[in-house]
């Protein structure tokens, strides 16, 4: 009789985790404080009060996080957005940068 034997090999297996994106919205000249409100509301999930507070940032720094995300879900939100914010009629921008 022969004899098997067994190697157990432990394999480790590194997952890492994908790089986050931050969403910006840039201040303009036409764009209302009440539609960046919406946009956030609607688009990015925001209360009420959170993107009263992001809308400021917008309207005083120039620019606001509407929030962080992976890069294929922070692209699809800024498309949503540009298309809601010219559907409405307004210069609305967006970018994202990696965090």
């Amino acid at each position: 009789m022969s004899q098997k034997t067994f190697i157990k090999e432990e394999t480790k297996l590194k997952v890492k985790k994908p790089s986050m994106y931050k969403v910006l919205i840039h201040n303009d000249d036409y764009t209302t404080m009440e539609f960046v409100v919406e946009v956030l509301i609607k688009i990015f999930k925001r209360q009420v009060v959170e993107a009263t507070k992001i809308m400021y940032d917008v309207h005083k720094k120039g620019i606001g996080v509407a929030g962080i995300y992976c890069y294929d879900i922070a692209a699809t939100k800024i498309m949503q957005a540009m298309k809601m914010a010219e559907g409405s009629g307004f210069p609305l921008k967006f970018s994202m940068e990696e965090e």
